[in-house]
């Protein structure tokens, strides 16, 4: 049990609040309304199984910096509680489980399954050589929406693509400030990011700019798909908490980017998916 619980602290599934809310949105809005359940159950497994491969392979690709990172010592694969060839034998595990997942939904989602995965294979060397780490990452969530409308529908329109965007400069936004907290340890290691390249306060004010992005593609999703009144209100209360979650950090002052920081980002996606599928009934 101690090994089972040590894997999935390594892959964070927890956090799969910050891609399936996104991806239930896509299926809903493809499907306008329900999806079949089939359609449903693989679309979780296949997110799921994404998701874990990219976790674990950013965290083995990592793991030199994070042994000596300050805030990881607790880490799965940093204690040894983790080691690095399970690692692997998970990674071809999920990244399996992906695939045949892929393979039970619309035929063109297991033809374009090599590019959903690309990003997150490419974004744990981005930190290496680009400030742009932080879009990557953006890019690998957006695929979830997208990914989803597809598994249903086949296509690819706007409307999802504008959804896309807004996931990804979403997580962009909050992933560059969770970056300003290790700005001394990358520059000593080499290591890019939006603080390191732009500083404190300049990566704070583009995070701004991304969730402003964000909530434009938002309110347009919404006109171009002619969604009801419910769904302005969950992108209200999605805006309200992007407000608050930037106002409450400073340049001079992380001391609220924590744990429950992190996880309030995820009342965005809740809040955009529970009141996107009642809108769909109105």
């Amino acid at each position: 049990m101690n090994k089972i619980k040590a894997h999935l602290q390594n892959i964070a599934l927890s956090h799969s609040i910050f891609a399936l809310p996104f991806a239930f949105m896509g299926a809903f809005l493809a499907a306008d309304g329900i999806p079949t359940m089939h359609d449903l159950f693989w679309i979780t497994v296949a997110m799921v199984g994404a998701r874990s491969a990219a976790l674990a392979l950013n965290n083995l690709i990592d793991l030199k910096y994070d042994k000596i990172h300050p805030r990881f010592t607790k880490r799965p694969m940093v204690t040894g509680a983790v080691k690095p060839k399970e690692a692997v034998v998970l990674i071809i595990v999920t990244l399996l489980i992906f695939f045949y997942a892929a393979m039970q939904l619309h035929p063109i989602c297991i033809k374009l399954a090599p590019l959903a995965i690309a990003p997150f294979c490419i974004y744990p060397y981005m930190k290496r050589f680009s400030w742009t780490c932080h879009l990557v990452l953006g890019l690998s969530l957006a695929v979830a929406p997208i990914g989803a409308w597809m598994a249903i529908r086949g296509d690819i329109t706007l409307p999802i693509l504008l959804l896309g965007l807004a996931q990804g400069v979403w997580i962009a936004g909050f992933d560059a400030v969770y970056a300003a907290q290790d700005v001394k340890f990358d520059k000593e290691h080499g290591l890019h990011s939006m603080p390191e390249r732009f500083g404190v306060a300049g990566s704070l004010r583009l995070t701004k700019i991304m969730h402003v992005i964000c909530i434009i593609s938002f309110l347009l999703v919404g006109m171009l798909l002619e969604l009801g009144g419910m769904y302005y209100l969950g992108v209200l209360m999605a805006a309200t908490v992007l407000i608050y979650q930037n106002m409450i950090v400073k340049p001079h002052d992380l001391s609220q980017v924590t744990q429950k920081y992190f996880m309030r980002n995820g009342l965005v996606g809740i809040c955009l998916a529970l009141f996107t599928i009642v809108s769909l009934y109105q």
